[in-house]
């Protein structure tokens, strides 16, 4: 089946940035997108939306907190969130810059123009219809490529929709990416309300963001 990825992966380097580095916008979305945000925070240094898009405001959504969040943002007003703490958290406190967005882009774009340096930032992942052996795969594939082991703090959104093969893994998704930082001191949390589903803040990516994690709550702030 075509993606949007796909397409946005085959044109990138193409596109012409020189009127919008001049008087660039909020380039607003997740997912396949991406890639845009990934091109525009890493190459250009131009923050973008990691937001609900139009979708979000069908059947009621558009007084949610989360489409809420994005109009706040749009108002000029600085991102605060507050989560629920997760049991499998590793408590601790980061600063850094935000960087990420859906997992199987972020690790399809290593070794790419696109491709972010993570020293020092706050990663956040998320992602949607996957096989749980393909989450351990690019797990795999950014922790090799020194992805993780340099990071400021960890923010692991939705996982939704995951799929298992005949023969079970054997891990569920959460366990499995703590396996893979096991070894590293910096903050993680878990179920961040960034993801497919009607839970995803609107975060600035490409911008300085404080993360707090504990045993009784998260708190993501724009500093």
């Amino acid at each position: 089946m075509w993606s949007w990825w796909l397409w946005f992966k085959q044109i990138i380097d193409d596109i012409d940035f020189t009127r919008f580095k001049k008087n660039p916008k909020w380039v607003i979305g997740y997912s396949d997108i991406t890639i845009l945000h990934a091109q525009l925070n890493n190459k250009l240094k131009i923050a973008s939306l990691h937001s609900p898009m139009a979708g979000a405001f069908n059947d009621g959504g558009a007084d949610s907190e989360y489409v809420l969040s994005l109009k706040k943002i749009l108002a000029g007003k600085r991102a605060t969130y507050s989560c629920n703490a997760h049991e499998l958290n590793r408590p601790g406190i980061a600063e850094g810059e935000l960087t990420g967005g859906n997992l199987s882009l972020v690790a399809h774009l290593t070794g790419s123009v696109s491709d972010s340096n993570t020293k020092g930032k706050i990663l956040f992942l998320e992602d949607i219809g996957e096989y749980i052996y393909n989450v351990d795969r690019m797990m795999l594939q950014l922790k090799r490529s020194g992805k993780l082991d340099k990071l400021a703090g960890l923010i692991i959104g939705g996982f939704t929709d995951m799929k298992d093969t005949t023969i079970p893994f054997g891990q569920e998704v959460y366990p499995l990416i703590l396996d893979k930082v096991k070894e590293y001191n910096y903050p993680v949390c878990f179920d961040f309300p960034v993801s497919h589903s009607e839970r995803n803040y609107a975060l600035k990516s490409g911008v300085k963001h404080l993360l707090r994690v504990s045993k009784k709550a998260v708190q993501l702030k724009e500093v």
